[in-house]
């Protein structure tokens, strides 16, 4: 194997698959990075059995060029060294690999040699049916999952909470995360027959989320009943699903509501982040809302040892019981007013110990749930 190559772009794309690799992997040969050369392209491949990440280089982009391969090939190199080493180099970067599996690398008058293992050994991609998937703009997804990816779990105590379920209908991607105190759910209409019920582990997601820049137009999604993966025209993102079934959420979600409010969304969170400098000596962050005069909002919190925080805030509009008092954990509120893009946001009671519904004002496709808190 042989190939020239440009040294911000090499040193970017190992960078991306090396967030795949782990030191602590009992596979030596997953704690490096597969390089493969092309005539036209060359691949890099990073991976830690759990996630995949694969990225491919072009010869050219934008005029630009970027590689010139002189002999194909394969190789497996140390991620840890390739990385240390190409990001210290100067410039452009010639690498040529013997039939010993030992690669060179020289830019400019610096040469450096690595020793690398045969890429036959590397564990095979897993095989996807073109069937099995959807194309999505990229912009939507990232913001499918950014309102989502944030409500699941921490816990491993339920490992299908962990992840975000990816529900496909005919026409209809519905994603929802949840961690039983809070939930957010956002359908998508897509074309699509796709069929199916699939826990993406939000791990996968956040990295996924930093994989992906707004050049990328369109992703590819495809699944089977253990693997997804998440291509576009440069890398590929493969992930394991979680095993297990979704709970079923329909039942949690309130179709009607004893009191309903319209807010300014900014507004509103600047005081949520106001009153939560003096909830964090709560265990759920209470902070408290009260409806005074029919027209106005109270945001309050407290700190024994500190001081204590009020605000009123104007009501847009205001239906059903104008009697209420209810305490919410500030952080599950902040998190969930910061994925909604629109000016005003309806927040829906039933009472003091009933999940709030949140709902981007006009946008119905997107909602979430907050449990309340006691607030003693």
């Amino acid at each position: 194997m042989e190939f020239k190559i440009n040294n911000d772009y090499f040193n970017k794309a190992i960078s991306d698959v090396s967030k795949a690799v782990s030191s602590k992997t009992p596979h030596p040969i997953l704690t490096g990075i597969k390089i493969v050369a092309k005539a036209d392209s060359l691949t890099l491949i990073g991976s830690n059995s759990d996630i995949v990440i694969e990225r491919e280089i072009p010869k050219a982009s934008e005029g630009l060029n970027i590689l010139e391969v002189y002999e194909t090939g394969s190789v497996v190199i140390s991620a840890k060294y390739l990385c240390e080493i190409i990001k210290k180099l100067p410039n452009d970067i010639y690498i040529k690999v013997n039939e010993n599996q030992s690669m060179t690398i020289q830019s400019e008058e610096i040469v450096t040699k690595l020793n690398g293992l045969n890429a036959k050994e590397y564990p095979k991609l897993p095989e996807f049916k073109l069937s099995n998937s959807i194309r999505i703009a990229s912009d939507v997804l990232l913001d499918i999952i950014k309102q989502t990816v944030f409500a699941a779990s921490k816990s491993e105590t339920r490992p299908v909470l962990t992840g975000v379920n990816f529900y496909f209908q005919k026409d209809l991607l519905t994603c929802v995360a949840t961690n039983s105190q809070r939930l957010s759910l956002v359908d998508h209409k897509i074309q699509s027959n796709l069929n199916g019920s699939f826990i993406v582990p939000s791990t996968s997601l956040i990295e996924f989320l930093k994989l992906i820049n707004s050049y990328t137009k369109e992703i590819d999604i495809f699944v089977t009943e253990t693997n997804i993966l998440f291509k576009s025209n440069t890398i590929s993102l493969y992930s394991r699903l979680i095993e297990g079934s979704y709970p079923n959420i329909s039942g949690l979600i309130p179709r009607k509501s004893s009191t309903m409010v319209t807010l300014d969304t900014k507004q509103l969170l600047k005081g949520i982040e106001r009153a939560c400098i003096f909830a964090s000596e709560w265990r759920n962050n209470n902070i408290n809302f009260q409806i005074e005069d029919k027209s106005k909002i109270k945001i309050s919190s407290k700190s024994s040892d500190v001081g204590q925080v009020e605000e009123i805030q104007y009501i847009k509009s205001i239906s059903g019981e104008a009697d209420l008092n209810v305490s919410i954990d500030g952080n599950f509120m902040m998190d969930a007013l910061k994925t909604i893009k629109e000016g005003e946001v309806s927040l829906s009671f039933n009472g003091s110990m009933r999940p709030i519904l949140i709902v981007p004002f006009g946008n119905d496709s997107h909602l979430q749930l907050i449990s309340p808190v006691r607030s003693y």
